[in-house]
C-alpha cells in the first residue's frame, strides 16, 4: 500500500489545527478558565503551550515525518532492534478508540443544538433533557459518525484535506463575526476585564496543574492524532516552526472562544463557572434572550460543529490508518468497518444516562467519564512520556541527533542544542508530575 501524501503545505496546517482544534477550545477551555480565575489561568495555559505543548508536538511531527508510517507502525521503523517502543503505538490506537468513543456523543450534542436553533426550536432545549434522551443521542451519533467516515472514504487529498480547509476557513471566519458581536453587548467589559487581565494571586498550584493539563488535551498528543499528518508531509518544512503555527492557530480560536462566551455572559449576568453545561445551557440562555439570538445562536452552534468535527475527521484519519496498515484493507473497507467499531464502543456513551448504567468513579459519574479518564487522565499524558523519552534517548530510544535532524529537515524554525535540557528534563519531570497529582487528585469515589 503506498504512502499517501497532503497536497500542500496550508492542508497540513489546516488539517493539524484540525485536530488540535475541538471540543478542548470551544467548550472545555472556557468552562476551565472560568472556573480557575480568569485572565491568571490564560497566562499559565500560554506558558504551557510554549514550555510543554511545542515541544511534544515536535516530537510527534518528527516520529511520524521519519517513519512515514501510522502509530502502529512507526515504532518499528525508528527503534533499535529488540526494543519494544512499538508497544506503544498498540496503546495509540486503543486511545484513539476510546476518544471516539465519547468525542463523536459531544459532536452529535453540538449538532443538536445547531439544529434546533437553524429551525427555531429554541423554547425547549436542555441539556439535562437531551443526554437523557437515548433516540436522539443514538441518532445523532449516527449521523456524526457517517459523515466522517463517507469523508474518510475518499483519498486524503480530496475528502479530509479539501474538507477541512473549507471547515476551517468557515469556522475562522465564524468566531471572528461572534468575538465582534459577543464584545459589543452592553456590559462586555466585564466579562472582558474577568477573562483577559490576570488577577496574579489567583494563580496557585491547582490552577497551573488545570493549565498543563488543558494544554496536552487541546493539542491531543501522546496518542499519534499528529503523528499520522506528520507521516503525510515531506521535508520542505521544519517541524517546530510548523507546530508554532499550529499552536497559534489553536490558540487563537480558544482565546476568541472566550472573547464570545464571557462577554455573553456578562452581559446578561450569567455565572462563568458553571462547568462542563456552560456551553449548552448557559450559551443557549444567552441567544435565548439576545436581540436576533436564533441567527447568533444558529452560527455559534454551526462554528462549534465545525470544531468538532475537525477533531473527529482527524482522530478517525488516524484509526483509519492505524486499520488499513494492520490489515492491508482498501479505504473504503477500512472506513465501513472502522466506523461500525466506532459506532458500536460510542453507544456506551450515547446510552450512557439512560440505558446503560455505569458508574465507574464517584456518584454520578458515567462512560464519558469512563473513556475521558482513560484518555484525558492517562493515555495523553503517558504517551507524550513515552515519545519524549524515545527522542531524547540516544541510548535507549531514536536519539536526540535523529530527532533534531529530522524536526530541522526543510526551512523555518529549528530545534537547538540549548533546548536539549527543556526535551529532556522539563517535559517527562512536568508530564510524570501531571499524571500523578491527576491520579491523586481523581474524584475516585
Amino acid at each position: 500500500m503506498g504512502r499517501e501524501h497532503l497536497g500542500s503545505r496550508l492542508g497540513f496546517i489546516l488539517l493539524s489545527a484540525g485536530c488540535a482544534v475541538g471540543c478542548g477550545n470551544v467548550w472545555k477551555f472556557p468552562w476551565i478558565t472560568g472556573q480557575n480565575g480568569g485572565g491568571a489561568f490564560v497566562l499559565v495555559y500560554i506558558i504551557c503551550l510554549v514550555l510543554l505543548g511545542l515541544p511534544v508536538m515536535t516530537i510527534e511531527f518528527s516520529i511520524g515525518r521519519a517513519a512515514q508510517a501510522s502509530p502502529v507502525r512507526m515504532y518499528q521503523k525508528l527503534e533499535k532492534k529488540g526494543q519494544k517502543w512499538h508497544l506503544h503505538g498498540y496503546l495509540a490506537l486503543i486511545g484513539n478508540f476510546c476518544l471516539m468513543a465519547f468525542y463523536t456523543v459531544v459532536t452529535g450534542w453540538i449538532l443538536y443544538y445547531f439544529v434546533d436553533f437553524l429551525i427555531g426550536k429554541t423554547g425547549n432545549l436542555g441539556f439535562e433533557t437531551m443526554i437523557k434522551n437515548p433516540g436522539l443521542n443514538v441518532e445523532y451519533l449516527a449521523v456524526v459518525v457517517v459523515i466522517a467516515f463517507l469523508l474518510l472514504s475518499f483519498d486524503i487529498t480530496k475528502g479530509l484535506e479539501r474538507i477541512t480547509k473549507y471547515m476551517m476557513v468557515a469556522l475562522l471566519c465564524l468566531i471572528l463575526v461572534l468575538a465582534v458581536r459577543s464584545c459589543t453587548l452592553e456590559n462586555a467589559a466585564e466579562g472582558i476585564k474577568f477573562y483577559l487581565l490576570p488577577d496574579f494571586s489567583k494563580i496557585t498550584f491547582n490552577v497551573i496543574v488545570s493549565a498543563m493539563n488543558q494544554a496536552f488535551f487541546t493539542l491531543s498528543v501522546g496518542i499519534g492524532t499528529m503523528a499520522i499528518f506528520g507521516s503525510y508531509i515531506g521535508k520542505e518544512r521544519s517541524l517546530m516552526g510548523e507546530s508554532v503555527n499550529v499552536i497559534v492557530l489553536d490558540t487563537f480560536v480558544a482565546i476568541m472562544s472566550g472573547l464570545i462566551i464571557f462577554p455573553s455572559c456578562s452581559s446578561l449576568g450569567l455565572q462563568v463557572d458553571a462547568g462542563p453545561a456552560l456551553l449548552f445551557n448557559t450559551m443557549a440562555a444567552v441567544f435565548n434572550t439576545m436581540a436576533g439570538g436564533r441567527i447568533w445562536g444558529t452560527l455559534f452552534f454551526l462554528f462549534m460543529t465545525f470544531a468538532a468535527l475537525s477533531t473527529v475527521l482527524a482522530v478517525c484519519e488516524n484509526l483509519l490508518a492505524c486499520v488499513r496498515e494492520l490489515t492491508g484493507w482498501s479505504r473504503r473497507k477500512g472506513s465501513v468497518i472502522t466506523g461500525i467499531i466506532v459506532f458500536a464502543s460510542a453507544l456506551t456513551t450515547a446510552l450512557g444516562y439512560s440505558v446503560i448504567h455505569f458508574q465507574p468513579f464517584a456518584e454520578g459519574t458515567t462512560w464519558l467519564d469512563f473513556w475521558d479518564f482513560i484518555v484525558s487522565t492517562n493515555l495523553l499524558p503517558i504517551g507524550s512520556l513515552i515519545m519524549t523519552l524515545f527522542c531524547v534517548s540516544s541510548r535507549f530510544g531514536w536519539g536526540w541527533d535523529n530527532f533534531k535532524k529530522e524536526a530541522n529537515a526543510g526551512k523555518g524554525l529549528k530545534v537547538q542544542d540549548w533546548m536539549k535540557p527543556i526535551f529532556q528534563f522539563l517535559v517527562p519531570i512536568a508530564v510524570i508530575g501531571l499524571y500523578v497529582i491527576g491520579l491523586i487528585h481523581f474524584q475516585w469515589k
